[in-house]
């Protein structure tokens, strides 16, 4: 029985966009551990971004609406920290406009694909 069968997930863009904002939601709350818990953003956008990879997982259409506000979210995010590290980190400034790309091609996946899923 392989994990696709075992999450109940017919579409496999699904589960890669909960495993993208399940990691991202990862990465906030590891950035907020070592760098400074008055960074409360960061653990806001981690909070979000697990509960709509739950969503994702589960098939629920509010995922879709938390994908959303997780799109103007992180654009922001991203671009404000590119605005202010450009050129000081090569690594950060890769990291962000990977981070960017990524969230944009899961917000207009999941757009393009809001029929398959359930209430």
């Amino acid at each position: 029985m392989g994990l696709k069968s075992k999450l109940k997930i017919e579409n496999i863009g699904l589960l890669l966009a909960a495993v993208f904002y399940a990691a991202s939601g990862s990465a906030c709350f590891i950035v907020l551990a070592t760098m400074d818990y008055e960074l409360v953003h960061i653990g806001l956008i981690g909070i979000i971004s697990l509960a709509t990879a739950y969503g994702l997982i589960r098939q629920r259409r509010w995922a879709l609406w938390s994908a959303f506000v997780l799109f103007f979210t992180k654009t922001t995010f991203a671009a404000s920290m590119l605005y202010y590290t450009m050129g000081g980190d090569i690594l950060i400034d890769t990291t962000m406009i990977l981070y960017l790309v990524l969230t944009w091609v899961a917000t207009i996946y999941l757009a393009a694909k809001r029929k398959k899923l359930r209430s």
